[in-house]
């Protein structure tokens, strides 16, 4: 066996690796590159499922970011466990050819209860009193304690929200250099996300993106210095390409006004009755799923979406089935936006009327994902003053004090995906140090995991 490491540059693609990026492109130019077809939709999870199963949507059943539950009538979103990954994954089917694989999995998603060896991924501690405390989770549990003493706490609020930046993505270098020095595993498969962000927020083109691009690249850079030190092969992948984007489209309310989705009030605020509602939508990026109560109303949904303005394509389940994605997970209807569109959550008719967690970094109770959670309200005057207050009364108070800075004006986000419809140049990529020749110039992401295994068990 070969010490194997991937690194996952997320939102990696041809147009941005040259001079700003002279580790990534010293790296392509000495090794081999293939542009990448993912799976519908392009978004984190289901990509890195297809990935590390080498099975489509149908199989794994990882459907987006997050899935309607109907039993529950609840909406699931960044869920972790990895059971929830209907597929053998990558490090399950080596450590059949070779007890003595083993594999150390920094940040992929899926990374809890896993069957991998080492494990670390994002985990927040929530307090009863309302507190979220940064944290990571680790297996072994005592890896969390040895990279928090070795590296300070996990920098959640630097990974995800108004504040995300490259100090995660460099404490997540540090950490695999950490593990890999006290484990050796065989795989490593490293998390780097801070060009994604960026480029959600900034939108391609945009004049600071080569001061990202650049701070990416030398944690690449160290990454790929550290691994040759270690007679390690070496491959850098991306998940999707991520194009420009001017405004979202609102399904939700586009349901809600043709009578199907229904609302409750709490308060004066307005909440998404999920299981009372015809139809509703959870929203990831550029894709939704469309979930209907009752199968004769599917037809006259589809068409009310068809007919909302943004909406490129409209799949019931016999289209889902060509493509692999028709999973019981997965909404009875599945839309994609038009380029330069992409799809909100919001539900509320009057901006009064949102819930109270619209406004903050929440995860997990919105019915969708949001990258409005990258930015801070610019209504506000004084944003760091809010901020400081708010913390003071969490901190030092003791109150349960919203951090409410987060805007709802979904024009303010300038890039998205989602779409599997790109151009050339935005589409993902795949770097190797292993000859590639009997590859054609674009495959599908699924085929990752074989060149994974072939990085592992095969001679160069």
């Amino acid at each position: 066996m070969h010490r194997t490491a991937v690194l996952l540059v997320v939102a990696l693609n041809r147009s941005l690796i040259g001079e700003h990026t002279p580790c990534i492109k010293r790296f392509a130019e000495r090794g081999h590159m293939r542009r990448l077809q993912p799976t519908l939709p392009a978004v984190t999870c289901s990509v890195q499922s297809s990935m590390l199963t080498g099975k489509p949507v149908r199989v794994h059943g990882i459907v987006a970011n997050g899935w309607y539950d109907r039993e529950t009538s609840e909406v699931h979103f960044w869920k972790q466990s990895n059971r929830l990954v209907q597929a053998e994954k990558i490090w399950e089917t080596a450590k059949r050819r070779d007890p003595a694989f083993t594999c150390a999995n920094m940040f992929w998603w899926y990374n809890m209860v896993s069957s991998a060896d080492y494990c670390v991924t994002p985990r927040p501690i929530y307090k009863a009193d309302g507190r979220k405390i940064p944290d990571c989770y680790s297996k072994p549990s005592v890896l969390r304690d040895e990279l928090t003493e070795k590296l300070g706490a996990f920098p959640l609020f630097q990974f995800w929200g108004p504040g995300a930046s490259i100090v995660s993505t460099r404490w997540i270098a540090d950490a695999t250099m950490h593990v890999c020095d006290k484990h050796d595993p065989t795989l490593t498969l490293v998390y780097l996300p801070h060009l994604d962000y960026a480029l959600q927020k900034l939108g391609p083109g945009h004049a600071d993106l080569p001061a990202v691009a650049a701070e990416v690249d030398a944690e690449v850079g160290r990454l790929l210095d550290y691994f040759q030190k270690r007679d390690t092969r070496v491959m850098i992948v991306s998940e999707y390409g991520i194009e420009p984007v001017d405004d979202a489209v609102p399904v939700n309310r586009v349901l809600r006004e043709a009578g199907a989705l229904r609302v409750r009030r709490e308060q004066g605020l307005e909440l998404l009755d999920t299981g009372e509602s015809d139809a509703l939508a959870v929203v990831d990026h550029q894709v939704a799923h469309v979930y209907v109560r009752c199968a004769s109303a599917v037809q006259r949904y589809a068409d009310l979406c068809r007919s909302a303005p943004g909406v490129e394509r409209v799949l019931l389940r016999e289209d889902q089935a060509k493509l692999g994605i028709d999973h019981p997970r997965a909404g009875e209807i599945v839309l994609v936006a038009e380029a330069r569109r992409w799809f909100s959550y919001e539900y509320w008719l009057d901006e009064a009327r949102a819930p109270d967690f619209a406004r903050t970094v929440d995860i997990h109770r919105k019915p969708g994902y949001d990258p409005l959670e990258l930015f801070i309200d610019p209504a506000i005057r004084f944003p760091r003053l809010k901020l400081a207050r708010r913390l003071l009364q969490r901190k030092a108070l003791r109150m349960r004090a919203l951090l409410d800075v987060i805007p709802l004006d979904t024009k303010l986000v300038r890039g998205s995906h989602g779409r599997t419809d790109q151009p050339d140049d935005v589409q993902p990529v795949m770097i190797t140090q292993t000859d590639l020749h009997d590859l054609p110039e674009r495959i599908d992401c699924t085929q990752v995991r074989s060149v994974m295994l072939r990085h592992v068990f095969e001679e160069a």
